[in-house]
């Protein structure tokens, strides 16, 4: 079973990308595949941060009414 990546492993791998893209080194068949690439992990990478956005939406939301609902006021 493939390891699943975690976000930092992700970063890493656009950073490097980006590296690679910004040497001008690349022919335009690997840039073009450097270039999707990216897209890929950027696109990865939102997925996890709208994730943990509606987690914290809402744990803040729970917590809220808890404070509400145990002081009866806000």
């Amino acid at each position: 079973m493939a390891k699943k990546e975690n976000y930092e492993d992700m970063l890493t791998k656009l950073q490097e990308i980006l590296n690679n893209l910004e040497t001008d080194e690349l022919n335009l068949e690997d840039s073009m595949k450097s270039y999707e690439d990216g897209v890929k992990l950027v696109n990865k990478i939102y997925k996890i941060l709208d994730s943990y956005e509606s987690k914290i939406s809402i744990i803040k939301d729970e917590k809220e009414v808890e404070f509400t609902d145990s002081y009866g006021d806000k």
